[in-house]
């Protein structure tokens, strides 16, 4: 199994090659969207180059639950997340971080949840599913 070091950097050249990014941007804080202008195809994307290598299948959704807060999913309401939708967040995304779930609970907007979505939680995520 490698390193959560050879993780990080096969992920930030992942980043890096897929997002078109500077290497100094890619930092482990770094949120996919706002900090590194993911888009929502991107991320179909940065999930086939991480399967590639890392040689392993990502099923859809596991990493990037897109479908979590669709309209009838009881998940959300208004425009903020709801108490069970924070409750599915870290039952999904264990691997997001912890301090970052408490924000988004403190503040449930919808919008805030693509927060999560970071180079840590990436790394974190990859070495999860290769222990």
């Amino acid at each position: 199994m490698p390193s959560h070091d050879e993780i990080y950097e096969k992920v930030k050249a992942t980043l890096i090659d897929a997002l078109g990014v500077d290497d100094d941007e890619v930092t482990p804080a770094a949120r996919l969207k706002a900090d590194l202008g993911a888009e929502s195809i991107d991320f179909l994307d940065i999930v086939f180059r991480l399967e590639k290598a890392f040689g392993i299948k990502i099923p859809r959704n596991e990493l990037f639950p897109e479908s979590l807060f669709a309209p009838d999913s009881g998940f959300a309401e208004n425009g903020k997340v709801t108490e069970k939708g924070i409750s599915e967040l870290r039952t999904k995304l264990p691997h997001a971080d912890k301090a970052a779930v408490d924000k988004l609970a403190a503040n449930p907007k919808v919008e805030n949840v693509e927060d999560l979505f970071t180079v840590s939680m990436v790394v974190n995520f990859l070495a999860s599913k290769l222990a």
